[in-house]
């Protein structure tokens, strides 16, 4: 059914870590079978118009490509057309087959504009015709193992399409696949990195220099609030100074507001320009901060309807906050101990525990493919899957928007 519909997005990389595009997961709750075909091409259909209709031709993706993982049925419908074909690539599925049919439909396609990948791709002689349609190939690197991917690969060069990694998890296993020349990559290693060593991260220039025109400007403080939400490390490092033992703040700080309110535009003036100074380039991987803001954002929809203004504020910061561990390479206690945070939103980063750390878990969840776990999730707040489908979507939309 279309109301058991949820989406997912994972970032798709280049060699230098810049996000080219995304695989867009469109998925019923039910595991699928055999005798499910009809409904599995009933709710991908139903999803895939609701996105084009909720959120218009940008959707999902700013400008960037959208990687859709299609069954054969799907494949076959002319609905695929309604999609912008500049901006898509149709993923066929490993257990898809180079029959006369297919590969005629696979070259219409192309001719509309479309682009071919082929997913979780182990070479047979039998699946030649295949390559010789497709513009990307996807190779599973934990299916095939690293060690007998230096053969795969050397099976398929000389030929003009880009490999893709899948379900990279290390540093190591991206820097080899690097080695062995694919072009780009995708899985846990770009979301949640290895802890290595502390670092700083540092705010992107340009926001820095739009915060201080606005604050120069006396431009509205939901303005100013909005600018610090699209960027991490601002938001980090003017809770940690605004925390500071100089400040001597006999309050907890509750929301990005609340520190912008206690600090005022002079201060804030001087501190952003102190900053200015200070700033490098951003280390952290880009698609890392954009995954910390979809989350903050994602998390907050997620409790709207459960909890008051206060605590919806709250929501988004233990969101962004939840990849902080990742972004400084630093265990998330030692990261809380430069923060005077309140009590649930330490209990909801440490543990997904206290009132906001179940929504946490399910804005989590909803970015991996365990069906199940967001199912559970879902119910033990009560949420329909329409719902949780459709916070997701605005998320989504509401990040694009920012530009992030």
């Amino acid at each position: 059914m279309s109301d058991q519909a949820y989406i997912g997005r994972q970032p798709i990389l280049d060699r230098q870590q810049k996000i080219i595009g995304y695989e867009l997961l469109f998925r019923h709750s039910a595991e699928a079978g055999h005798a499910q075909v009809i409904s599995d091409l009933h709710a991908g259909t139903n999803v895939l118009a609701n996105t084009l209709s909720n959120i218009g031709t940008n959707w999902l993706v700013g400008n960037k490509l959208a990687f859709i993982n299609l069954s054969n049925p799907m494949l076959e419908t002319d609905f695929i057309e309604l999609l912008p074909p500049e901006r898509i690539v149709l993923e066929l599925l490993e257990t898809t087959q180079p029959t006369p049919e297919l590969l005629a439909r696979c070259k219409e396609l192309r001719g509309r504009g479309f682009s071919i990948a082929l997913d979780d791709f182990v070479y047979e002689p039998a699946l030649a015709p295949l390559l010789d349609l497709a513009q990307y190939v996807k190779l599973d690197i934990r299916l095939i193992g690293m060690a007998q991917l230096p053969a795969h690969v050397q099976k398929l060069e000389e030929r003009p399409f880009k490999l893709l990694a899948e379900k990279v998890e290390t540093r190591a296993e991206f820097e080899e696949c690097k080695k062995l020349g694919f072009h780009y990559f995708q899985g846990f290693y770009f979301a949640r990195p290895e802890t290595l060593s502390a670092k700083v991260i540092n705010p992107a220039h340009a926001h820095v220099l739009e915060l201080l025109n606005k604050v120069r400007n006396n431009a509205d403080l939901p303005d100013i609030d909005r600018l610090f939400k699209r960027d991490v490390a601002l938001s980090f490092k003017l809770l940690r100074y605004i925390n500071s033992v100089g400040f001597g703040l006999s309050c907890e700080i509750q929301s990005i507001k609340h520190a912008l309110t206690i600090l005022g535009y002079q201060q804030l003036y001087r501190w952003l320009t102190l900053l200015l100074v200070t700033a490098g380039e951003d280390s952290t991987p880009p698609a890392l901060v954009k995954t910390a803001i979809i989350r903050g954002r994602l998390t907050e929809l997620l409790g709207q309807d459960y909890l008051e203004k206060q605590d919806r504020d709250n929501l988004f910061i233990v969101g962004v906050f939840s990849l902080l561990d990742a972004m400084l390479e630093m265990p998330m206690d030692k990261i809380l101990e430069q923060l005077n945070l309140p009590e649930n939103i330490c209990d909801a980063l440490m543990g997904r525990q206290g009132i906001y750390g179940p929504f946490l878990a399910l804005a989590e969840a909803c970015e991996g493919t365990d069906i199940a776990q967001l199912q559970t999730l879902a119910e033990s707040l009560q949420l329909e899957p329409e719902k949780v489908n459709q916070a997701h979507l605005a998320a989504l939309k509401w990040v694009e928007a920012l530009g992030v």
